[in-house]
């Protein structure tokens, strides 16, 4: 598995802390939790997650604000952060991590593709980065769910020290 790196790392801080995550997902579509998932003992800090593909989803599930996403759509940073927030929130977790984007190959209400925010929600911060990916939809996919582990392994290795 391509990311068992990371995903050692992010287990192993949310063990060491005694935390827990849960994640809130458009673009991929559930991968960030199957990859999760694989991990043997992730049930001790794993809360679960949500799919938030359709736009409404992500108010009506994730707890993103409506006037939010009327205001900067689906695809915006402040999005990713809500969506974060959001599902940490909803799912009773210490974390939440986020993805949101346009996979391609088409651009999305004038984003283009490749075009991603990932996010992680901490207790103390929330932490969203912008990626400008290449490939095809399945690798914009793929390295959306490593860019949001590796953000997450940071955020919760962190908020260790």
């Amino acid at each position: 598995m391509e990311h068992e790196a990371v995903l050692e790392r992010l287990v192993g801080a949310l063990k060491q802390r005694g935390a827990t995550v849960a994640t809130a997902e458009s673009l991929t579509g559930g991968l960030v939790g199957g990859a999760l998932t694989d991990v043997p003992g992730v049930s001790a800090v794993y809360r679960g997650g949500v799919v938030v593909y359709a736009t409404e989803l992500k108010a009506q599930l994730a707890g993103v604000p409506e006037d939010l996403l009327a205001a900067v759509g689906p695809v915006h940073p402040d999005t990713a952060a809500a969506l974060a927030t959001g599902v940490r929130e909803r799912l009773d977790a210490t974390y939440g991590l986020a993805t949101t984007g346009v996979a391609g190959p088409d651009p999305q209400d004038g984003i283009e593709a490749g075009t991603v925010y990932v996010a992680a929600a901490g207790p103390a911060s929330v932490q969203v980065r912008k990626l400008q990916l290449t490939g095809d939809r399945a690798e914009v996919r793929w390295a959306t769910v490593e860019a949001v582990l590796e953000l997450g392994a940071a955020l919760v290795t962190e908020e260790l020290d």
